[in-house]
């Protein structure tokens, strides 16, 4: 169970402290490349998930209706990437035949582009920033 505690008071307001990440979870629909645009803004990325307990608080976190992550890949024939154009590690399977991946209550491949959902954003928090910073000086 999640308990208030430093990791929060690491993120700016309005976002959610899980591990070394703060996730914003959007309260309006835009499509995939505006939701990207908007989390940049905010220095940060759709959201993307290094581990079963990150997708699973996701999940819990977005519930339904499904909501835009940082999954894309270029065609049906190509690998899911993440924003960053990492090889998605396929921790868990993604639903259906679409270019852009969505999340609730599994991982489903969206179709268009066009489509307005809800999106997630994320960032390492601050004090994960300054304590890697401290580490390469």
């Amino acid at each position: 169970m999640l308990t208030p505690g430093s990791c929060y008071a690491n993120c700016p307001n309005g976002w959610i402290g899980f591990g070394s990440k703060c996730f914003y979870f959007s309260q309006d629909k835009r499509n995939w490349t505006v939701s990207q645009a908007y989390c940049r803004a905010q220095a940060a990325e759709l959201a993307r998930f290094d581990s079963l307990e990150e997708l699973n608080f996701l999940k819990r976190c977005a519930s339904y209706p499904a909501h835009w992550i940082g999954l894309y890949r270029e065609s049906t024939e190509h690998p899911w990437k993440w924003i960053d154009n990492t090889e998605y590690n396929n921790l868990e399977p993604v639903f259906g035949g679409g270019l852009l991946g969505t999340v609730y209550d599994y991982i489903l491949a969206n179709h268009f582009n066009y489509s307005r959902k809800y999106w997630i954003c994320n960032k390492f928090n601050s004090r994960t920033l300054q304590y890697s910073m401290s580490i390469t000086l």
